[in-house]
């Protein structure tokens, strides 16, 4: 998991710098040992509410009391969510993103979620654009979610969206070409290259939803899906279950 990130090692950091500063990035490149190489549209990050997908859309809406902005980039979600009123603490392990978040006006700290010595109450914990991926591996989300009970004040709600990236591995006849020895087919790899600026290798985990729900219950969590997006994604809301 990862502590946070010095400028010279943080390309998505640099692009949102480099985008807030005058609209016009290069290429913000992505490698996967799994996949091909992609390309994050830098424009996205700062997209506005009419131009998020349905899931953030309604995570947004369902967001009250305090807010944390898990992973917040550059700060679109947090922006939008002051804009409704709502108290916001907006927190990345970017250097680069916490100082454009906080000439956007946002209450942003440069601080690693799992970093317990950051000790504040939240009514929501909210985790847009597959936020959970920091978790990394299927192994580490009883202590992912142990940090989210750490955070939320009584009555709070976490707000995540993911993916069951399974399509990916499906064949024509239906058929998954997953190999199982390996581990969970969510658990990927990747690095980023902005210009001459290189990231380091780091995990993402995608999760669907059954799996994240049974994982959440052994942790004394309630999970309800609260939306299903358009290409196998969703928006999941956790809380934690009443004593008996």
């Amino acid at each position: 998991m990862n502590s946070t990130t010095i400028k010279a090692k943080d390309p998505m950091g640099r692009a949102i710098a480099d985008y807030h500063a005058g609209g016009k990035t290069a290429k913000l490149r992505v490698f996967s040992s799994q996949f091909y190489e992609d390309e994050i549209p830098v424009a996205t990050l700062f997209r506005s509410f009419d131009e998020m997908p349905v899931q953030e859309q309604e995570a947004l809406r369902l967001c009250r009391g305090r807010v944390l902005d898990v992973g917040a980039g550059s700060g679109c979600h947090s922006v939008e969510l002051m804009g409704r009123g709502l108290d916001v603490v907006a927190i990345d392990i970017s250097e680069l993103s916490v100082e454009v978040m906080k000439e956007r006006g946002i209450d942003a700290r440069l601080v690693n979620f799992f970093d317990k010595t950051f000790d504040e109450k939240f009514d929501t914990v909210l985790m847009a654009m597959n936020g959970i991926g920091i978790v990394g591996k299927i192994e580490r989300l009883p202590d992912f979610f142990m940090r989210v009970k750490q955070l939320l004040a009584p009555g709070g709600q976490l707000l995540l969206d993911s993916s069951d990236i399974r399509y990916v591995f499906e064949n024509e006849d239906g058929s998954l070409d997953i190999d199982l020895a390996a581990g969970y087919y969510g658990e990927l790899d990747y690095r980023m290259q902005y210009k001459g600026v290189k990231g380091e290798k780091f995990d993402w985990l995608y999760i669907d939803f059954d799996t994240l729900s049974m994982y959440a219950e052994q942790c004394g969590l309630v999970c309800e899906k609260c939306a299903d997006g358009e290409h196998y994604d969703y928006l999941a809301r956790l809380s934690v279950k009443a004593a008996q």
